[in-house]
């Protein structure tokens, strides 16, 4: 069983910054991709970045050039760095990790106030 802790939300004003991150239970090199997910109330849940064991990136259109997702393997974790935040990335951040099974962290909530 794959546990994944995520830390780092909380409360910013918009235009501040964030870092998540994300520690696996066993090496982040048994999944295929890691990631992070949304979910704000009422929309349905949504990826926001993503990197592949290989190392490949990508990002939701809406966070492009704000937003890095990075990995420490040392430490089995994954990242999002998050910079220049706006109202509307408030939301509960869930990270992801895929192998040919979907594990999801418990969510941690980011809140930006305008």
């Amino acid at each position: 069983q794959v546990q994944l802790v995520e830390s780092g939300g909380g409360l910013v004003q918009a235009g501040g910054s964030l870092r998540l991150s994300c520690a696996a239970s066993r090496t982040i090199f048994s999944f295929n991709a890691m990631g992070w997910y949304r979910q704000a109330p009422g929309k349905q849940r949504e990826l926001v970045a993503a990197i592949t064991s290989g190392g490949s990136t990508n990002y939701a259109d809406s966070v492009k050039g704000r937003f890095t997702i990075s990995t420490d393997n040392a430490k089995n974790m994954v990242s999002l760095q998050m910079n220049s935040l706006k109202p509307e990335d408030t939301a509960v951040y869930y990270c992801n990790a895929r192998t040919n099974y979907q594990y999801w962290g418990q969510g941690t909530q980011v809140t930006v106030s305008s």
